[in-house]
C-alpha cells in the first residue's frame, strides 16, 4: 500500500522524501483527496546525474556548428 503525505509536508520535505521513496510510490494530497502520485524511476540503481558519465563519446568537433562565416561581411 502507498503512503500518503499532504501537499504542505511533502514541500517542507521534498529532498528527505525523494530520497525514501519506495517501489509502490507515495501518493502525494491537497485537503485531503490525492492529487499526485510519486514513483521511484525503474530499472536503475544508479542516480540519475552523472550515471553516462564515461559511456557516450561526442561525434566531431563540440565547439564547431560546422559552418564557416566571416565576421567582417
Amino acid at each position: 500500500m502507498s503512503r500518503t503525505i499532504g501537499a504542505a509536508q511533502f514541500r517542507k520535505q521534498c529532498f528527505v522524501i525523494l530520497d525514501q521513496v519506495q517501489a509502490d510510490g507515495i501518493v502525494i494530497t491537497k485537503h485531503g483527496r490525492p492529487v499526485a502520485k510519486l514513483l521511484p524511476v525503474e530499472g536503475t540503481s544508479e542516480h540519475l546525474i552523472g550515471c553516462l558519465r564515461g559511456k557516450l563519446q561526442p561525434a566531431g568537433d563540440t565547439m564547431s556548428t560546422g559552418t564557416r562565416w566571416d565576421a567582417e561581411h
